[in-house]
């Protein structure tokens, strides 16, 4: 078995090549696990990815909708932001279920943490599961145009069957609080 806290890559030097208020993207002079020198480049981002499932006790729950520059395509997605890493993590997902869909929630529950795309980012996602909940008014930022939709938790299971949604976080997120409630 391999010893798995020894890290076989040997960086000998690192250089920022872009900076904006969400990422830093740095190259990185290495030598890698078989020896060989090569580059590395790495997307550092300086918040917390957050998704919410909000569930209430019909076993109903709310994606948003939204053109995604990057993929220049629609994406149905749980609720989702980012937050500062010098903030609580909770404190922000909070922040973003009421600015998406208006509903504030009394029960918390973290049910995932996941790695988005580890090979060349260290981005992490961490999904909650909200209830009790209380509706009220979106707070939509400028960058924001989205479709909230209100759905049977079930749909939206058999939507990410469909591969009709394709976020990773949302991914992870529904397929983990179904086989937590044992739903399918």
């Amino acid at each position: 078995m391999m010893n798995e806290s020894k890290n076989p890559w040997i960086t000998h030097s690192s250089k920022t090549i872009y900076e904006n208020p969400w990422i830093t993207l740095t190259e990185h002079d290495v030598t890698n696990p078989g020896g060989g020198k090569s580059l590395y480049g790495k997307v550092h981002y300086k918040n917390w990815a957050l998704g919410i499932i909000p569930l209430d006790k019909e076993q109903n729950t709310w994606l948003v909708g939204q053109h995604r520059y990057t993929l220049n395509e629609y994406s149905w997605e749980i609720p989702m932001g980012g937050g500062p890493l010098t903030i609580p993590k909770l404190e922000s997902a909070k922040r973003e279920l009421k600015e998406e869909t208006g509903l504030t929630a009394s029960k918390w529950t973290e049910i995932c943490k996941i790695h988005t795309s580890n090979s060349v980012t260290d981005e992490v996602g961490i999904a909650y599961l909200a209830e009790e909940l209380t509706l009220g008014e979106t707070e939509f930022e400028e960058t924001e145009d989205l479709k909230v939709w209100r759905l049977p938790f079930r749909e939206a299971l058999a939507m990410c069957d469909r591969g009709e949604i394709t976020d990773s976080l949302s991914v992870a997120a529904i397929y983990r609080l179904a086989r937590m409630r044992k739903i399918t």
